[in-house]
């Protein structure tokens, strides 16, 4: 969908309703799936503290300052990477990961999307980093 759909027909209904979930005491978890780049400004506009986005493709460093702020953000280690890459690979993106969107807290390690039949040592590799990076100084 185009941006201006975006903007005119999905997210004030998805806005209306998250915001009845929220009064009712409730945080949303919407998945952002796909390139949320381009409506970042938008949904940084939720009350502050309110929502958990969660992310399959975004820019998490451009996202933890615009959406980040204010929310907290999840999510954008690919499912590939999980998949079929080897745990190297799965600790370093979980580490820049860290580094770039867990500063003042507010981010939650997860993969891009949900994931069938991951690589055992690459899901390991992701909690170990986690343990290893993912502390609070």
């Amino acid at each position: 969908m185009s941006n201006k759909q975006f903007e005119t027909f999905y997210w004030p209904s998805l806005k209306k309703v998250m915001l009845g979930l929220i009064e009712e005491g409730l945080v949303p978890l919407p998945f952002a799936e796909g390139d949320y780049m381009p409506r970042l400004d938008m949904i940084k506009a939720m009350p502050r503290a309110s929502v958990i986005w969660y992310f399959e493709n975004v820019d998490m460093a451009k996202t933890k300052e615009i959406v980040g702020a204010s929310q907290c953000i999840a999510g954008n280690i690919p499912t590939s990477v999980l998949c079929t890459g080897t745990a190297q690979e799965v600790k370093e993106r979980c580490r820049a990961l860290i580094e770039a969107c867990g500063r003042g807290g507010g981010y939650i390690l997860a993969g891009a999307s949900s994931v069938n039949e991951a690589d055992p040592d690459n899901l390991r590799a992701m909690m170990e980093a986690a343990k290893e990076y993912g502390t609070y100084r």
